[in-house]
C-alpha cells in the first residue's frame, strides 16, 4: 500500500508535523507500506528516505507569515507527481488549499483528509469570543463551513486526532469523520525520570527554593497559545503561594511573551530545547504543566506531560481538555487569566504531590505514536478492501 502524505506545514526546521512525518516514516513496515511525503521545499528533490519511504519537495515560494514554511502554489507541478508516484491511498494535511488541489487530482487513489489543524478555534473564535457566541462566528464564517463540507464530499475519510474536534466536525455538517488519536514518542517519557535535583535547579532559574510550585510551559510563542494569559495567571497565583513558570519555546510573538514577563522574575524564558531525552526529564521532574491554549486538535505537549507522569493545568475546551483526568491537575475556563489564576490555587492548595502520584500511576495508560499509525495505516487498508470489494 503506497500513501502519499501531501503535507503543507513540513518545515525541516522542526515543529510538531516534522515529529508526526519523521515517526510515520519509522512506523511503516517494509513490504506492506510505503510512505512517501511531499512538501514544499526550497527546490525539486528527495531529502530524506528510510527503508519504507521518503519525505519529496516541491519548489515553492516562502509563506510570508512564517518563513520557516512554504506553499503549494504550482497544481500542475503536484499532480504531475501524483501521477508518476501513483499511489494507493493520498492523504493531506492542510485544511486549505492543498486539499482543493488534491481533490481536482484526476488520479484514482482513495483521498484522506488530516485535520492537524483547527483554524476556526486558532483564529475566528480567538478573535471574535469576546463579541459573539460560537453559534453566530460559525455563521460568520459558514464558507469555511462550506468548503470543509465540500472536501468532505469529495475525500473518502476525514481524520481527526480527537474526541472533540471530531464532534465539533460532525456537527458542522461532515459524514466522514473518524477519531483516530495520536500518541506520543514510546520509550522516552516517563515518571521515572523525575530528578529533584533538576527540579531544584529550574525552580533556581525562576529565583524559587525547592518548597516553591514549578510549572511548566512548552510551546510556541504564538498569539493562540496565550502565553501573556499564562503568565498573568501565574502571577497572580503567586501572590498567595510561590509559584515558577519555567516556559520554553520560540516564535513570532516573543516580543508580546517578554514584555508580559518583565515584572516577574518567577518567570523564566527559556529557548527550545532540540533534546528529546532533555525535555522528558524536564517534564517528569516539574509539579505540573500549564497551557493556556484551547485551539489544540490533540495537544501532544500534554499528552506528553501525561506519559511523564505530569499533572495538567488546561483549558475547558479543544484537546487539551480531551488530554485530561480528574484528580490528575485541574481544568479552567478557557480564555480566563482569572479562571486560570484559581485554578493554580487549587492546584497548589490540594496538594501537588497527591496529583502527581496519580498522574505517574496512570502514565503508562498514554498510548504510543505506534498505536496511531497501526489503527491509520489499518484503516487505509479497510478502505482499500472495501473499494476493491464494491468494484
Amino acid at each position: 500500500m503506497r500513501i502519499v502524505d501531501v503535507c503543507a506545514f513540513y518545515a525541516p526546521q522542526g515543529g510538531g508535523v516534522k515529529t508526526y512525518v519523521e515517526h510515520k516514516l519509522r512506523a511503516a513496515r517494509p513490504g506492506q507500506e510505503e510512505v512517501i511525503v511531499v512538501a514544499p521545499g526550497e527546490r525539486n528533490g528527495t531529502i530524506q528516505r528510510t527503508a519504507a519511504g521518503c519525505i519529496m519537495t516541491i519548489a515553492a515560494p516562502r509563506f510570508p507569515l512564517d518563513l520557516r514554511y512554504r506553499f503549494f502554489d504550482d497544481e500542475g507541478a503536484l499532480h504531475a507527481l501524483l501521477d508518476r508516484l501513483a499511489p494507493d491511498i493520498v492523504e493531506v494535511s492542510s485544511p486549505w488549499a492543498s486539499p482543493a488541489m488534491v481533490a481536482r487530482w484526476k488520479g484514482p487513489a482513495l483521498r484522506s483528509l488530516v485535520m492537524h489543524a483547527d483554524p476556526l478555534s486558532a483564529y475566528a473564535y480567538r478573535w471574535f469570543g469576546s463579541l459573539a457566541s460560537r453559534d453566530r462566528i460559525d455563521r460568520g464564517f459558514d464558507w469555511f463551513w462550506r468548503h470543509l463540507r465540500r472536501l468532505d464530499q469529495q475525500f473518502d475519510m476525514v481524520v481527526s486526532a480527537s474526541a472533540s474536534l471530531t464532534a465539533r466536525l460532525s456537527a458542522g455538517g461532515l459524514n466522514k469523520v473518524r477519531t483516530i488519536p495520536m500518541g506520543v514518542t514510546p520509550g522516552l517519557f516517563s515518571p521515572s525520570l523525575r530528578n529533584r535535583a533538576l527540579r531544584a535547579r529550574l525552580l533556581a532559574r525562576c529565583d524559587l527554593p525547592e518548597d516553591a510550585t514549578l510549572l511548566i510551559g512548552l510551546g510556541r510563542l504564538a498569539a493562540e497559545k496565550r502565553w501573556p494569559m499564562v503568565i498573568e495567571a501565574v502571577t497572580a497565583a503567586g501572590y498567595d503561594h510561590p509559584v515558577g513558570l519555567f516556559l520554553l519555546g520560540n516564535g513570532r510573538q516573543k516580543a508580546a511573551v517578554v514584555r508580559a514577563a518583565a515584572n516577574n522574575p518567577h518567570v523564566h524564558l527559556a529557548a527550545p530545547i532540540t533534546d528529546r531525552q532533555e525535555i522528558a526529564a524536564i517534564l517528569a521532574s516539574a509539579d505540573a504543566l500549564v497551557h493556556g491554549c484551547e485551539a489544540e486538535t490533540f495537544c501532544m505537549v500534554a499528552a506528553e506531560a501525561k506519559a511523564s507522569g505530569l499533572p495538567l493545568i488546561v483549558p475547558d475546551a479543544g484537546g487539551a481538555a480531551d488530554q485530561f483526568l480528574p484528580g490528575q491537575g485541574e481544568m479552567y475556563e478557557a480564555r480566563s487569566a482569572s479562571g486560570l489564576a484559581n485554578a493554580i490555587r487549587r492546584f497548589v492548595a490540594a496538594g501537588p504531590d497527591l496529583h502527581w502520584q496519580r498522574a505517574a500511576r496512570a502514565a503508562s495508560d498514554v498510548p504510543g505514536m505506534d498505536d496511531h499509525f497501526e489503527r491509520l495505516f489499518g484503516a487505509y487498508a479497510a478502505s482499500l478492501h472495501s473499494a476493491a470489494d464494491a468494484a
